[in-house]
């Protein structure tokens, strides 16, 4: 093979491993967190030995790495690179793909009339006092990573806890990015309680591409 072939051989690979949507979609779950085998089948509602033979083919193709600790094997994202193509292939899709951009219209119809709010308005907000950010995800996904000074109130707590939020001021809520339902449930939740509202699309992948601090575990 000449070098030039074995140049876009190996380019083609990435796009192989990218060619099952199984396996996009644990991309996009190891973007939150590193997970254990087990936990990104159930996530990604298949079997465990599905999910390893897909993790197989990404970890071949360079984009996770993986970890044993004792009989669990634990997943997560090559590096931050891996983490900005992600958010660029979404955009891609966005521009490229009509198909998609009806797919996301549906998902996101839920939404209703939860009002999204851009990220320079938002560090405005919190910085003059008149915001707080509500991260929604699971607790262990904030521990890995989370936008500064946002409260951890995983859904499932919210309308046990809303009361720890202050109520002078408004509420922005965010969760997985762009295509994740959580925060439009809190807004609701938040809403029905007579909170003022509104949601960032950003998640933790966005706001890192965008070249922005996240806070995040010091490396052992």
């Amino acid at each position: 093979m000449q070098p030039k072939e074995h140049l876009y051989a190996q380019l083609a690979r990435l796009s192989k491993a990218l060619s099952s949507p199984r396996r996009v979609e644990i991309l996009d779950v190891l973007s939150q967190g590193p997970r254990t085998v087990e936990r990104l089948a159930r996530e990604t509602r298949q079997t465990t030995a599905n999910a390893s033979q897909h993790l197989k083919v990404l970890r071949g193709a360079g984009l996770v790495a993986s970890e044993k600790n004792g009989l669990f094997v634990t997943y997560r994202l090559a590096g931050a690179p891996v983490s900005a193509f992600l958010v660029q292939l979404r955009r891609l899709g966005d521009s490229q793909l009509a198909e998609l951009r009806t797919a996301r219209g549906s998902l996101l119809a839920a939404a209703g009339d939860v009002e999204s709010i851009d990220r320079s308005t938002l560090l405005r907000r919190i910085k003059s006092g008149d915001a707080v950010l509500l991260d929604v995800r699971p607790r262990p996904e904030y521990d890995a990573a989370h936008l500064p000074s946002a409260i951890s109130i995983p859904l499932p707590e919210l309308r046990k806890r809303f009361r720890e939020l202050p109520e002078n001021c408004e509420i922005v809520a965010y969760c997985r990015g762009p295509y994740c339902m959580l925060s439009i449930e809190a807004a609701h939740i938040l809403a029905r309680h007579g909170r003022r509202v509104r949601r960032l699309e950003d998640g933790v992948s966005e706001w890192r591409e965008a070249g922005l601090r996240l806070v995040e575990p010091r490396p052992s």
